[in-house]
């Protein structure tokens, strides 16, 4: 009764909110054509131009109807793609693998060292991303919880978007990668570089995650961008001490996206040290709004399809 009740208040209150979650829920049979239009309607309250797309937002909905390569499937493979990436730029930038599993019940905590990382290899997002600091206090329970639930999840049939569809569903632990006189509680820094036809335009840097989670823009050159995202609003009175290296993540960025009309590509720094993160087709699945609304169309004109 209470699931009724709510389903109504939220038909009365936010009708393309229940619209939304109506067919994400129920919407698998709609076409991709169709089904990227409603939820993007929903979610950008405006309807989308996806014949001949402007906007960035746009042709991230173009792209995953319209762009389907087979190695897509292998560079958002959280474990295939470091084989894949290896190859292209080195296995220095790697972070090593501990062990693989199929389902949550085979995961044995006792082969690990006393730190690592649990993730699942066809997520995104990183809300799929378990760390363990000291296996005495780790919670194992807990954890297989959120893995079982984050093996379920689907973002082909949620978000249509095609180089998850046959990701195989596993487990992987990493190496734990410990910052040097990193402050209690603060996370690893990664920065997230927005490469256009092989070429980085800007990059972002997310913050302060654990706390008030923002995220601030930057030119190739490390200046700060006078626009953000609308959920992680950027913080101008932010400092950020650029890394030395920073030229080098951004041509290793490029190398790995050279072939690509688009491509966000994650690294870490770590002491100095650079480390591949993840590779991204459709950052927030192209429904993502920005704090200034010219910037979906300006970001729109360095994408070309």
């Amino acid at each position: 009764m209470k699931s009724i009740l709510k389903a109504i208040k939220i038909l009365i209150t936010s009708p393309w909110k229940f619209v939304d979650e109506l067919v994400e829920l129920y919407g698998s049979w709609i076409p991709d054509y169709t089904y990227l239009t409603i939820r993007y309607r929903a979610r950008m309250g405006k309807w989308p131009n996806l014949k001949h797309p402007q906007l960035f937002t746009e042709k991230i909905q173009w792209l995953k109807m319209n762009n389907r390569k087979p190695e897509y499937t292998i560079m958002v493979d959280k474990y295939a793609v470091k084989e894949y990436v290896a190859n292209i730029i080195g296995k220095q930038y790697i972070i090593p693998t501990l062990a693989v599993w199929e389902k949550t019940e085979d995961i044995d905590c006792d082969c690990l060292p006393n730190q690592f990382v649990l993730k699942t290899t066809h997520g995104g997002g990183g809300c799929d991303v378990i760390v363990c600091k000291d296996k005495r206090k780790f919670d194992k329970e807990a954890a297989l919880v959120k893995l079982t639930t984050s093996l379920t999840s689907d973002l082909f049939k949620k978000f249509r978007e095609w180089p998850y569809k046959n990701v195989p569903k596993r487990i992987i632990a990493e190496k734990f990668m410990q910052v040097e006189n990193a402050e209690e509680g603060s996370d690893l820094k990664d920065y997230k570089f927005f490469c256009f036809n092989g070429k980085v335009r800007f990059f972002k840097i997310d913050f302060d995650r654990f706390v008030e989670h923002h995220a601030n823009y930057y030119s190739p050159d490390g200046k700060l961008l006078p626009f953000g995202e609308a959920d992680l609003p950027p913080v101008p009175s932010h400092v950020e001490n650029m890394p030395e290296n920073l030229a080098e993540m951004i041509q290793l960025a490029e190398k790995l996206s050279v072939e690509q009309s688009f491509l966000r590509v994650d690294f870490y720094n770590i002491n100095g040290l650079i480390y591949f993160g993840e590779l991204t087709f459709y950052p927030a699945s192209g429904m993502g709004t920005f704090t200034d609304e010219n910037i979906d169309l300006q970001l729109g004109s360095y994408l070309k399809l």
